[in-house]
């Protein structure tokens, strides 16, 4: 079946509705499931479905405290997440799935992809990291704080700046007009656990666990999570180096989708390849 994407909600096992995007596709065509980064929403993968419609079954979807989906009390952590993933593959009647995630959303599909390894056809991570670093919890921290004291508007200039280079934003007004508006409108309370939740996270034991094929991405301009972070992640699941994408910073999949649409398009290949093999 193809057609109009479809909207609806499903339910993470502890009653959290997840609200989703799905985007039909002939029956035999690969299942791609999307995840966000922190304090955007499902609209990130705008650019990417758009070029893939048609080509495989997809959903994108609000993660938890973000968007249009529920937004309970923290603490999150990253398996809770990777959990509501699975509960809303579950919901779909998804057996398995390609994953991708961008920044929060990459660590999120590591998590998923090597919880849930007998699900994930393939992986694709994007801008993202299995480590923070040593000072990850103070870091993150204190961006937590810095939006409980002053407000989630006061961090848009660091962050319009810090996802996108200065001729991306010159030529996107309305794009970053819109993300502007999305990200204001987290609760502050669910931008603070999830920032927490970030900090705290070390995916670094669990990373040879993910299955191939796998992919690491990464702007060569990103200093969120640097390609150094990108090398040494694709380092610990053994399937080849990061590639490093020219001229975009730390939101691949909109400053550069094309890069994002190539990569998917590989894994996919691949993974019906090893398929065919076993």
């Amino acid at each position: 079946m193809t057609g109009t994407a479809i909207e609806g909600e499903a339910r993470a096992r502890d009653g959290v509705t997840l609200s989703y995007t799905r985007h039909p596709a002939p029956e035999d065509a690969p299942r791609i499931a999307f995840v966000h980064s922190l304090a955007l929403d499902r609209s990130l993968w705008s650019g990417v479905t758009a070029a893939l419609e048609g080509q495989a079954e997809m959903v994108t979807y609000d993660a938890r405290g973000h968007g249009r989906s529920g937004r309970p009390a923290g603490p999150y952590s990253t398996d809770q997440f990777a959990d509501d993933l699975a509960d809303l593959l579950d919901h779909l009647g998804w057996t398995e799935t390609v994953v991708a995630g961008c920044s929060m959303g990459g660590c999120v599909a590591q998590a998923f992809a090597a919880g849930y390894a007998d699900r994930t056809r393939a992986a694709l991570f994007i801008d993202t990291t299995a480590w923070y670093g040593p000072t990850a919890p103070e870091d993150w921290a204190g961006r937590a704080a810095a939006a409980g004291e002053k407000g989630l508007d006061s961090l848009i200039p660091f962050q319009l700046t810090r996802w996108f280079g200065d001729a991306f934003r010159a030529a996107e007004p309305e794009l970053m007009e819109r993300l502007t508006g999305i990200f204001t409108a987290n609760d502050v309370a669910c931008y603070e656990a999830t920032c927490a939740m970030l900090g705290a996270a070390d995916l670094r034991a669990s990373a040879p666990r993910i299955p191939h094929p796998a992919a690491v991405l990464v702007g060569e301009d990103d200093k969120a999570t640097p390609p150094a972070m990108a090398e040494a992640l694709a380092g610990l699941i053994g399937d080849g180096p990061a590639t490093v994408v020219r001229g975009t910073r730390h939101l691949t999949p909109l400053e550069n989708p094309a890069v994002v649409v190539d990569a998917l398009t590989g894994l996919v290949r691949r993974s019906d390849t090893a398929g065919s093999r076993s």
